[in-house]
């Protein structure tokens, strides 16, 4: 479980927690960092798709197909052949 709130730390750098009584008594981590400093991370379904369709909207992104046939993999050649060969065995 984890719990996170965003407070407003005072001159004097001193906080008070009441923690919830869902947290079980016995050791925990306590994470502090800057608000402005997010990771980035979505916190809805909403959020993730409004992100992503931004990521696919920047004009300097490079579509993931120019690196096809570039590198041979860890079999070399021909991935499908591969594959091919591998389903062969199955019958």
């Amino acid at each position: 479980m984890m719990i996170e709130q965003t407070v407003e730390v005072p001159a004097n750098h001193r906080l008070t927690i009441d923690v919830p009584r869902e947290i079980p008594a016995g050791p925990v981590i306590l994470a502090f960092r800057p608000a402005q400093e997010s990771r980035g991370d979505p916190k809805t379904a909403e959020e993730a798709l409004r992100m992503a369709e931004e990521r696919a909207a920047d004009p300097k992104r490079k579509p993931i197909s120019r690196l096809f046939g570039k590198h041979k993999g860890i079999f070399g050649g021909d991935g499908v052949a591969y594959q091919r060969a591998i389903r062969d065995e199955w019958d």
